[in-house]
């Protein structure tokens, strides 16, 4: 059984496997998830593309975006003989592209047809299976509806929802202003898990440090974090001892860039760009004194077509190499 109490949310062109070798080297426990990838792309392009991953990723869930049980159910297969963790089907991401494929948060307003989508999913492979919603869309935004809609997916026999705390507005508000303009409400998913007991419910949405992770699990099974976790990856480091009791000793910033090391040479030997690895580790000074060159000089220096390795250690000569901190929880 998945533990589900932290989670790193699916962010689209951010939590690729780059990103996610990165962050397991920080934390051995948080749950992390791929980008949101489509059916359609599972079944029509190229697999290894979008499912490829690193064995050290687990614990690792993939998150798909689709309406079509039969292509969802297929997708799940598919998933599972991969390896993954833990198939995730996305409820809540509003963007007009998502709209006109007819999935994503769009498909709150017909809970019966998700039952379905997540009815073929959990019958098609025997790893867990999760929906990730909103509190409600548009007009359908009431806290009976959003009862009804939980209630209908967990007769469906789903038992694990990620509930982000705002609803998504999909008429009028792009992805980015659905992140911050409606206003988070944490008390009704609160709410939702007092109904549910039974039901394994983390929340999402504005979580920014280990605290407010620890205040959400006096009401709730589980967090995910997503923005936070991306531009400060480095708070990841008091994950395992505060939340899973593990205790393993947490290498500084410094020996986690130089950790990293001998993947990007790999994976530069079979044609990745530095760029496509190091964007995602711009973020693990933050705080730091330093941090603004240790980002500038690699921002401008990785686009080199001769960039290497000598790149992030001249980078790394910019930053303090302050050691791990306990933080007090």
């Amino acid at each position: 059984m998945l533990n589900r109490v932290f989670s790193v949310a699916p962010m689209l062109d951010w939590t690729d496997r780059h990103e996610r070798y990165f962050l397991r080297l920080i934390s051995h426990h948080a749950l992390l998830y791929t980008e949101m990838v489509t059916t359609g792309a599972i079944i029509f392009g190229d697999r290894d593309r979008y499912l490829h991953y690193n064995n050290e990723e687990h614990p690792v869930a993939l998150q798909l975006g689709g309406s079509d049980p039969g292509q969802l159910a297929e997708c799940t297969r598919i998933a599972a003989d991969y390896g993954y963790d833990e198939v995730n089907l996305n409820l809540g991401c509003p963007s007009n592209r998502v709209q006109n494929g007819s999935f994503g948060a769009c498909m709150m307003a017909e809970p019966d047809r998700v039952a379905e989508c997540l009815v073929a999913m959990q019958q098609a492979a025997k790893i867990p299976v999760s929906a990730k919603t909103r509190i409600g869309i548009d007009d359908k935004d009431s806290f009976d509806e959003l009862v009804h809609f939980i209630g209908t997916l967990h007769e469906a026999g789903c038992n694990d929802f990620i509930v982000h705390a705002r609803k998504a507005i999909l008429k009028g508000l792009s992805p980015k202003e659905n992140r911050s303009i409606p206003p988070l409400k944490y008390d009704v998913v609160y709410q939702i898990k007092q109904l549910f007991p039974q039901c394994h419910i983390s929340i999402n949405g504005g979580v920014k440090t280990l605290q407010q992770v620890t205040e959400h699990l006096k009401q709730v099974d589980g967090v995910m974090m997503g923005r936070e976790a991306y531009h400060n990856p480095y708070l990841l480091a008091d994950i395992d001892r505060v939340l899973f009791d593990d205790h393993h000793q947490v290498l500084s910033r410094h020996q986690l860039v130089e950790s990293m090391f001998p993947y990007i040479e790999n994976e530069m030997q079979k044609g990745v760009r530095l760029h496509s690895i190091v964007r995602h580790m711009l973020g693990i000074f933050q705080g730091v004194k330093g941090t603004k060159a240790w980002k500038r000089y690699l921002s401008e220096s990785v686009q080199r077509t001769d960039a290497g390795i000598e790149i992030l250690k001249t980078a790394l000569t910019l930053v303090d190499d302050q050691p791990f901190e306990l933080a007090a929880c």
